[in-house]
């Protein structure tokens, strides 16, 4: 196995220097856990000129920086091919929630204890390889399928394996901790992350909101619509765009960056 290879970015050189000497102890103890920091940063734009030229799998990353914050670098990179897993290390646990929902995999708060590192780190090299495991069944399964008819979406429900035909799909939508998966008939709840899921089927669903992916089948209209009060408003949502899903008529909040993007898919269909 592949090391996991870490981007420690913090604005503070002791705290990095700290984070990378708990890393290095945690892969000299534990053979079967192999890590590497392969670079570090002190703001996230220093973070994202890196990624452009280099990839890694794991962000460890601070929240309160100059420039974007922690939470903005992460929510930018969730657009982003192949995103890295982000943990957040910070001194500011009222960030907590806002981490989840840039889906964050853990949150820990500083003074970091190597033990709770440790499981963080074990967490992100399984969700690692269940990534990697999904894009090679993917991959085995393409020739031998002309379509969605023998993929699907496996989840858990009250303790009983639950598997949604992925041609069922509308779109999967964010919440909190969870993904929501709806159908035209039902809406269930999985683990998971929208990243992980746009990456193993990036020909089948549009990202049409950092919270939201649609089924390129499910999209019918794009147009302003009213979905919120202005004072609850969400700053990316493109001012007042939405999509239409078919079977249920819902309507989406677009983010003003993915409006183009939705407009092809639109004409790709004719419509």
């Amino acid at each position: 196995m592949n090391p996991l290879k870490i981007l420690i970015v913090d604005d503070e050189p002791l705290a990095r220097l700290r984070l990378r000497g708990l890393v290095e102890a945690i892969h000299d103890q534990r053979g079967e856990l192999r890590l590497e920091v392969v670079a570090e940063a002190a703001t996230g734009t220093q973070a994202g000129a890196w990624l452009r030229e280099h990839a890694c799998d794991l962000v460890l990353l601070d929240v309160q920086m100059p420039g974007p914050d922690g939470l903005q670098f992460a929510d930018s990179l969730r657009e982003r091919p192949n995103t890295p897993l982000i943990i957040f290390v910070t001194a500011h646990p009222s960030h907590a929630l806002q981490a989840f929902e840039v889906e964050a995999l853990d949150f820990l708060t500083k003074p970091v204890r190597r033990e709770r590192l440790q499981a963080a780190l074990a967490k992100a090299a399984q969700r690692l390889s269940e990534r990697q495991a999904a894009v090679t069944l993917r991959d085995a399964a393409e020739p031998a399928s002309e379509g969605l008819e023998g993929e699907f979406v496996t989840l858990t429900e009250r303790g009983r394996l639950v598997r949604v035909p992925l041609a069922e799909v509308l779109y999967f939508k964010a919440d909190q901790k969870y993904v929501v998966v709806r159908t035209a008939t039902e809406s269930r709840l999985m683990d998971g992350s929208l990243s992980d899921l746009e990456a193993r089927w990036p020909e089948r669903f549009l990202r049409i909101h950092r919270n939201a992916l649609v089924a390129k089948h499910a999209v019918r209209e794009l147009e302003r619509h009213a979905l919120v009060a202005p004072a609850d408003a969400d700053p990316d949502s493109g001012d007042g765009w939405a999509v239409r899903i078919v079977h249920v008529d819902e309507w989406l909040l677009v983010s003003r960056r993915q409006v183009a993007a939705v407009r092809e898919a639109l004409k790709g269909q004719g419509g």
